[in-house]
């Protein structure tokens, strides 16, 4: 089977940004003013396309590709200005430092909710809260109860909860709910609120012309809802603890190799029942984005599994993933999954033949052509319609920064490729992007500005100062949105959703 939705968005040239939801300024939540104003630029640049990182709640590290749940949303991004208008909090308690009070805000304005008579509270009503309880019942029950549970143990890894509570038996989860009502009411609240808002935001950035385009992690984080839920669905041993750990063998981003941590999946169990768990995280996510980025789609087809016991990535090895038979699974349940498939790292042949037999889209990363290759498929010369171009991802320093730190020989060869003598970087490598025949191009805001390694946003194989980068609203100038108007002008990437 292969996928097959003639009209879907890859019919048309666009361009887009990449920026994460945190990185928006906004001291009491971003999904409401703060997000919106960046739909606005978007509109005024003329870009269609916002694509984010995953968006549920993190660990401490802040990686959103550890999150704590692949339905939940982040609650730190939920605006509590939004709930004044709704008659949930004041103007008053809002003028309090926000990172102090902010979990007792959220406590009061879902005590205030479930007291009120459940009307005319701005879309936020009994009645859509009902609703939204009926429709995400397959994960939010399991999500909250874990949550609190992590509240109240004040620890961060299941593992070191009590046995009962570890390995859900039936009558510690009962009297845990008994004794928790309100707390497990206050997290349903803040789920209801972060997917009310959300959707708020989703329907304003279409309403600007702008589609928002999300990104599912291949693997989820140990230490989360759907590891302790589902612990069937995981190579785990007796008592929870990861046999085996995801990562991948060296490659362009670590000469090491990385080790991620992640309990991989036994699929034979997944497969037992159609992978109902992975059909129900699409359908989270379809809820949710216009457009959706597989990450590691490369693990479909096999994966790196390192021993628990022995984990340095070298001691890894390629283990076969479910391809045709689960994307069959999918593409069966859903015929027009909006996927893309992120194809990055160590490619075989075989993983872009399961790719192109479902007509997923592939990623080509500028930054990545320059290894002297005429046959490097990031070379502009080498790009495919369907495909999507970036100028650098996530995981890249910013393209000023690459450029900066390039060695003369491979500046030299940038320069000579592009035609440019390398002034006004990154712009030129914008500019090639947008020429590109892929008919998506995405570029991450930090290139757009012009900043430097200063304002990379993560780097793989490190846990310091990554995903703290934050906007600043006085670089969105008019002349900017100009430029890349004209820019997306010039290469026929205008669009309206």
């Amino acid at each position: 089977m292969t996928s097959s939705n003639p009209d879907d968005l890859f019919s048309t040239r666009r361009a887009g940004v990449l920026l994460h939801p945190t990185c928006l300024p906004g001291s009491w939540g971003v999904l409401g003013a703060s997000a919106r104003t960046f739909a606005d630029f978007l509109a005024d640049c003329s870009l269609s396309i916002w694509q984010t990182l995953p968006i549920g709640p993190t660990h401490r590290d802040l990686s959103p590709y550890q999150s704590l749940s692949s339905h939940a949303g982040n609650p730190d991004f939920i605006d509590l200005h939004e709930l004044v208008e709704a008659g949930l909090l004041s103007d008053r308690e809002l003028s309090q430092p926000a990172p102090e009070v902010r979990h007792q805000l959220l406590t009061l304005a879902a005590k205030r909710f479930f007291i009120s008579d459940g009307g005319g509270l701005n879309g936020l009503d009994r009645a859509a809260y009902q609703r939204f309880r009926a429709t995400n019942d397959y994960w939010l029950d399991d999500f909250c109860l874990f949550w609190a549970i992590r509240e109240v143990q004040d620890s961060s890894d299941w593992l070191q909860w009590p046995d009962s509570l570890r390995d859900r038996d039936s009558g510690a989860l009962r009297d845990f709910i008994d004794q928790n009502r309100s707390r497990l009411a206050r997290i349903r609240f803040e789920q209801f609120l972060f997917h009310h808002q959300w959707q708020a935001l989703r329907d304003y950035a279409r309403s600007k012309g702008v589609l928002l385009f999300g990104d599912i992690p291949i693997f989820v984080a140990h230490d989360s809802a759907d590891v302790w839920a589902n612990r069937h669905l995981f190579k785990l041993d007796e008592r929870g603890e990861s046999t085996v750990v995801a990562g991948v063998p060296p490659d362009y981003f670590s000469s090491e190799g990385q080790h991620w941590g992640n309990p991989l999946y036994n699929w034979e169990a997944m497969a037992a029942d159609g992978y109902q768990w992975w059909l129900k995280r699409l359908e989270s996510q379809r809820h949710l984005f216009d457009l959706i980025r597989i990450d590691h789609f490369r693990g479909l087809h096999a994966y790196w599994e390192i021993p628990a016991a022995t984990p340095e990535p070298r001691y890894g090895y390629w283990v076969s993933g479910p391809g045709d038979h689960f994307l069959e699974a999918c593409f069966t349940r859903f015929p027009d999954l909006p996927l893309v498939a992120e194809n990055l790292g160590i490619i075989s042949d075989d993983v872009e033949e399961l790719r192109k037999r479902f007509r997923l889209p592939g990623m080509t990363v500028m930054q990545f052509g320059f290894d002297g290759s005429p046959d490097n498929p990031h070379l502009l010369h080498n790009h495919h319609a369907r495909d999507l171009v970036y100028t650098g991802t996530h995981d890249n320093d910013t393209t000023l920064g690459w450029y900066q730190n390039l060695d003369d020989h491979t500046r030299r060869y940038v320069n000579e490729y592009l035609g440019t003598t390398g002034e006004g970087m990154p712009w030129p490598l914008i500019e090639a992007a947008f020429r590109s025949v892929c008919s998506l191009a995405i570029v991450p805001m930090q290139d757009f500005f012009g900043l430097g390694t200063e304002a990379r946003f993560n780097t793989p194989g490190t846990v310091e100062n990554n995903w703290i980068w934050q906007l600043d609203w006085n670089l969105c100038q008019k002349e900017l949105s100009d430029r890349i108007t004209e820019s997306v002008r010039q290469h026929g990437r205008l669009s309206w959703c």
